[in-house]
């Protein structure tokens, strides 16, 4: 369990060094916070749980379209690089009751998101 939030803390960090100050107020961060009950069931580890909850604050916290294209490029960047199961991650926003304007995939194009 140590191994995979380390990997999230790798990513989240280096996602922060590299994204622009300013522009949108959702970081990687937060994306981790909210979505980090949904590691477990992602990667195969656990039960789904209490990760809806994490899915829907996340999804409510990101009302710009500069938060959903950070939120965008944070999902899209921790799918790439951390070990979870893709189908489960890109079912997962219509498993929690969620509709959002993309797929959680690493061939996402995030600019495009509005």
């Amino acid at each position: 369990m140590m191994k995979p939030m380390c990997m999230v803390l790798i990513v989240t960090m280096l996602m922060m060094a590299v994204m622009p100050q300013g522009e949108a107020a959702i970081g990687c961060g937060t994306v981790v916070s909210y979505l980090n009950s949904c590691i477990p069931y992602l990667t195969g580890k656990g039960p789904l749980g209490s990760c809806c909850g994490g899915v829907k604050g996340l999804n409510s916290a990101a009302k710009t379209t500069p938060d959903r294209q950070s939120v965008c490029g944070c999902l899209k960047s921790i799918a790439g690089s951390y070990s979870v199961n893709l189908g489960k991650a890109a079912g997962l926003p219509g498993q929690c009751g969620v509709s959002i304007p993309y797929k959680i995939s690493p061939s996402t194009d995030c600019s495009k998101v509005k």
